[in-house]
Formats: structure tokens, sequence, C-alpha cells
């Protein structure tokens, strides 16, 4: 586990990387919720560069593949490209090459991926990967096709079988969507291996909660962000790396600018402060309650009192899942 201040490089996928980085380990794959059956993969690039004394890296796509066979289809993004290198970085690794995904790209052969991306590019010594990991036109690259190429070209290939949780079930990203959309972010949090986290600016917002002694951070999540409308016990990390417990709702304002983008507004305890303007995390440890209408201000105002209190009693109790859990949310 890298130290909390460290972060890895992000690096286009299209150029070569510098010299200090080439000859590396790579993890291959989109990783979308860094989870623990992501974490299977990303571990053993991390062992494997550690017995070789050579860098650990991290080759990953974007956009999701999805979005750009399906742009019809909404698909929330549980770490964009921001958060998903902070998560890598707190793992370990040095650098995250993140190849943009287009529908030309994905024309290529995967005897162009290997050549291009694999060898000219990156000048890997071994690649991790899941055992499902397919590349090239129609898919026509796989784990044999992988292991063959290895061979001719004189690269190590460690293909990871897929990871099962305690009920022995696969754990995968969609699985953690739809727990997200019910709102339950604890048995999300037990599949990610982390308490489920988001990013983004502190925006101004319509200034209600301030009047009512309940100042909030405001930040706009992405459209597709699937989340349970409702409140929820969270910890807020600013900028610095300071951290605050606090209680959040999420939901859609429609509004005449935003088109009723998702909004997350934080009230932290025990703050008082600017924040407008700064990049902060947020990290969703329990779901309190749905969003109800209020028949006036004081009844709001009596709710968001006993809101603040739950939460307070729910997040004096909690503690790391993981280290990566603690370098994230503690």
């Amino acid at each position: 586990m890298s130290g909390v201040g460290e972060m890895c490089e992000r690096l286009p996928g299209d150029q070569p990387l510098p010299e200090s980085l080439r000859g590396g380990v790579v993890a291959i794959g989109n990783f979308d919720g860094v989870h623990r059956g992501h974490q299977a993969v990303l571990s053993r690039a991390l062992d494997q560069a550690q017995k070789q004394g050579v860098p650990a890296l991290v080759l990953t796509f974007d956009p999701h593949p999805r979005k750009v066979f399906r742009p019809d289809l909404p698909l929330f993004v549980l770490t964009p490209p921001a958060m998903k290198a902070k998560l890598l970085s707190k793992l370990g690794f040095a650098a995250v090459v993140e190849q943009a995904f287009t529908r030309e790209f994905s024309a290529n052969s995967a005897e162009s991926f290997v050549n291009s991306i694999l060898k000219a590019n990156l000048g890997i010594s071994h690649a991790v990967t899941g055992f499902n990991f397919h590349f090239g036109k129609d898919r026509q690259g796989g784990p044999a096709y992988l292991m063959d190429a290895g061979t001719r070209n004189g690269f190590g290939v460690t293909l990871v079988d897929a990871f099962r949780d305690e009920d022995a079930c696969i754990v995968s990203s969609s699985r953690i969507r739809s727990l997200l959309s019910e709102g339950d972010v604890v048995q999300a949090a037990g599949l990610l291996g982390y308490r489920f986290t988001v990013q983004a600016e502190v925006v101004g917002g319509q200034k209600l909660g301030r009047t009512l002694g309940f100042p909030t951070a405001n930040m706009r999540l992405p459209a597709e962000t699937a989340l349970k409308e409702g409140i929820y016990a969270v910890r807020f990390r600013r900028a610095d790396g300071t951290l605050h417990d606090a209680v959040a709702s999420f939901g859609r304002r429609p509004t005449v600018d935003d088109n009723g983008a998702p909004l997350l507004e934080t009230f932290l305890f025990d703050f008082s402060g600017d924040l407008y303007g700064e990049v902060c995390d947020v990290s969703f440890f329990g779901y309190l309650r749905g969003e109800v209408k209020f028949d006036g201000l004081d009844p709001l105002v009596a709710q968001m009192k006993r809101d603040e209190t739950e939460a307070r009693a729910l997040l004096a109790g909690v503690r790391p899942l993981s280290e990566l859990d603690a370098a994230i949310a503690f």
C-alpha cells in the first residue's frame, strides 16, 4: 500500500511510456470499481512486479467500452478516471495508462494490440489479466491468444480466475451498481473492499441549508449516477486530506441550468469554512432514509437534527474494511 500523498501517473495509451516505466508488469482490464475481484488481478501484478524488481502499471480503457457500443444505455461508472487512478495509487501502482477507447480502436486486430500497445508503447515484461479478458476486433484475442503472444514476444502472462465472495458469488461491477441503486452501500462496500466514494468539485447552491443552520457542500455528480436518492451517513475528505464526519442528501434538483443533474449536498459536522471550487471526496457508510416532503420548515429542521444524531452514532462505530478502505475513508 503506497503512501497517502503519492499519486500514480496518468498517461495516455497512444504514446510510448517514459523509459523509467518500460519493462514493467502491466495489469490489463477496465477495472470499473476497482472491486475485490479486480484486486485479485491487481495484487498478482503487484506481487509479480516486486518479484522482478520492475514498475507495476495498469492499462485501462476510457470511456468504458459499453458506452461506445451502447451509447443509448446509460452506464453508472463506479470509478471515473481520476477516482480509479487514486485507488490504484493507494494500492501501490506507479502509473495508469488510459487507452482511449473508440470504435476505431476496437476495430484493430488482436495482433495489432499486442504489437503496438503492449510491445511498442508499453514495452511490457509481463501481463496480468482476468481469465475472461478479450481484446481486438470482434474480441478475437482471448486468454490462449495472449499466452501464445507472450511466448512469441518474450513477455510472461498470468491469468487470474474469477474472484468469489464469502457466499461463493462472483464479484462484479454490475452487482455493485445494482446494490448502490437500492441504497445498500454497506453490502456494496463488502464487495468493493472499501466504502463507495465519489469525487467532485464543490459548487454553489441555493443556500437554503445555510439559512436553516445546516450549510452544505454541494457537488454535481454525473447524470448516470444511479445511487438511490436519500439521506446517507458519509465521510467528507477535503483536498488537503482532512476528514469530516457528515450527513449527505443525494437527489435530483431540477433547476433551470442543469437539467436535474444529480446533486450531493453534504452537511459537515463541526465545520465552518469556504469549500467552493475545492475537489473533495465523499465516502458512503450507511443509508439513513429516503427523501420526504415536509409540511413547512420546522418539521424539516427537526428531521435534519435526527439525521445528524443518527449519522454521528453510525460513524462513531465504523472500522476500516481493508488497507485500501483505511487510506480512502479513514
